[in-house]
């Protein structure tokens, strides 16, 4: 009787489900708890309870006695894994209020960022009675978080954070799973890109993906799409980020663009969800359940500069096999419990970002097939591979310019001259270039795409565009400027603290453009003032000046810097 006071009684709402079943089995594997596996369907939680062990329970968070009825169990940590967290209505956090009324701990594993978010304003209320509180508690953004606090050790500052979920297709499919991905599927999601928060379509952006680790674990390549996750708008604050995304797929490419193709009608305004066909889609993707693997991954890769201001990428990728994926969302819960029973969590209510590392999270998955690997590569950018060790002895200011991890916007000022020429005229409307003007608002975004970079200039609301990508040895100072169906190659030179960009041969939709018929490029970067300056002069023999604009930029965001409220883009309209 002594050992049986002594337990500390975890109350776990959904206990029956996939993950939170699984978070039950991995809780009555230790001896401190006493798990209480509680749901709508006593049914359901009696047969699970015969099978692993555990004491049933019926529970309703939408009756109006359910923090009564919790009450009576006398929990020490209510854990709400039902879901989908997002569809919870108008009383969202009934379950944690409960929770407080009965002086019990709470953790949840929404997925869901306004959820997780929204949770903060019981704080004080939790603090007041020295109780913890944490929302996302599952793969995001706890786990995710956990490997970021230890990939950032070390590097100078985080510019980018990708997380991305590949599950196995045999693993269960929870109806409450399946209504969540179908909640957003089509619909805007936020991703931070650029230090700015943009939206784009639910389950958009198809990519092949392949997660990497250092044993045979390896996945074969999926499909991959962007969806939300707590993490776009919790890590930019927290880690300073200028970008920060979320990807996930299904292992079989036919359901992964058939979700896709399905996503069309909501994106168009046709539909206004998918979530009510989850019933359907459930029943139908059960006839595939022989098919693919029971192998599922994890991937988090966070781009940044180490002390030197050499960029790097560290990338930390987990894999589960032998059916073991689902017992991942269920990991950071059983950390938790744990560490909340042996005071190590501060009390408050927070959404769970940062709670525990990766250390624990391999003591947690010591049992299961579940392997975990980390690297970290050097990542030069465009100009860093064109410059070798010359880029650095360029100031920081147009360093900074050059060191483009995914997405970054600068503005400033310029001043531009156009030439006299009619036929100068005509060319220059052709490339894009700017119309002649004092005191000309300037905007530049730059996005790495791959080994390239993408660069897009507005000069007083006229745009132009070109893709600049590496094209010689590294160190020989060769780029190419892709302008439409022209394309230069530059012989970058460093000199007097200065950047020159010498225009070296041409082509016209792959044709070689002949010497004289080539732009002279008197275009260099430097710092004045403390401050990134360009001027860039371009003319051609026998027509003279085409176009010269001179002026300063600044970046718009810093990587560090944290924004709890970033300006809204329409940069990005998705795809």
């Amino acid at each position: 009787m002594t050992e049986a006071r002594a337990r500390k009684r975890v109350v776990i709402l959904g206990g029956y489900g996939v993950f939170g079943g699984k978070l039950a089995e991995a809780l009555l594997g230790k001896t401190r708890f006493d798990v209480i596996v509680a749901g709508r369907s006593l049914a359901s939680a009696t047969s699970f309870c015969e099978r692993h062990g555990g004491c049933p329970a019926r529970l309703d968070r939408t009756l109006s006695s359910f923090a009564e009825d919790l009450a009576l169990l006398s929990p020490h940590i209510t854990v709400d894994a039902a879901g989908p967290f997002q569809a919870y209505g108008d009383s969202p956090y009934a379950v944690a209020e409960a929770a407080l009324q009965a002086g019990s701990h709470y953790l949840d594993l929404s997925d869901d960022a306004a959820f997780a978010s929204g949770l903060c304003v019981f704080d004080r209320a939790f603090k007041d009675r020295s109780l913890v509180a944490l929302s996302g508690v599952s793969s995001v953004p706890a786990l995710s978080s956990a490997a970021v606090e230890t990939l950032r050790k070390d590097l100078g500052r985080i510019d980018t954070i990708e997380t991305i979920i590949l599950p196995g297709n045999r693993a269960p499919r929870g109806l409450s799973v399946i209504r969540a991905i179908l909640s957003q599927a089509g619909q805007p999601v936020d991703e931070f890109r650029g230090g700015r928060h943009v939206t784009v379509p639910g389950w958009s952006g198809l990519e092949r993906r392949t997660l990497w680790t250092d044993g045979n674990s390896r996945l074969s390549p999926r499909w991959s799409s962007t969806i939300g996750a707590p993490d776009t708008a919790l890590f930019p604050k927290r880690y300073g980020a200028l970008s920060v995304r979320f990807r996930a797929g299904l292992e079989l490419g036919l359901l992964h663009i058939g979700l896709w193709c399905l996503s069309w009608p909501v994106r168009l305004g046709l539909s206004t969800t998918l979530e009510p066909l989850a019933g359907v889609i459930r029943h139908a993707a059960g006839w595939f359940e022989n098919f693919g693997s029971d192998r599922g991954g994890m991937e988090v890769r966070i781009g940044g500069l180490d002390h030197t201001g050499r960029p790097f990428v560290r990338i930390w990728t987990l894999t589960a096999g032998a059916g073991d994926g689902p017992h991942i969302p269920a990991v950071p819960g059983a950390i938790l419990c744990s560490l909340i029973d042996e005071d190590r969590i501060s009390p408050g209510a927070r959404p769970c970002v940062g709670e525990f590392d990766l250390r624990e999270v391999e003591e947690a998955t010591g049992h299961l097939e579940v392997e975990t690997a980390s690297r970290s590569d050097e990542t030069p950018t465009v100009f860093q591979k064109a410059l070798a060790q010359n880029f650095y002895e360029l100031p920081a200011q147009v360093r900074e310019l050059h060191t483009v991890l995914d997405l970054r916007h600068w503005s400033g000022k310029a001043r531009v001259s156009r030439g006299k020429s009619t036929f100068g005229d005509l060319i220059c409307r052709m490339v894009g270039f700017p119309e002649a003007g004092e005191d000309t608002p300037v905007a530049v975004t730059i996005e790495q795409k791959g080994e390239a970079e993408i660069w897009k200039r507005t000069f007083g609301g006229r745009k132009f565009r070109s893709v600049l990508s590496p094209s010689g040895a590294p160190g020989s100072g060769r780029v190419s400027e892709r302008f439409g169906p022209l394309s230069f190659s530059i012989d970058l030179r460093v000199s007097d603290g200065k950047l020159h960009f010498p225009v070296s041969r041409g082509t016209l939709l792959g044709i070689p453009i002949p010497d004289w018929l080539l732009p002279i490029s008197e275009t260099t970067e430097q710092v004045q003032k403390d401050t990134f300056s360009f001027d860039v002069k371009v003319s051609m023999r026998g027509i003279g000046l085409l176009v010269r604009y001179q002026g300063w930029l600044r970046p718009d965001h810093i990587p560090g810097e944290t924004r709890e409220d970033a300006p809204a883009s329409a940069d990005l309209p998705g795809s």
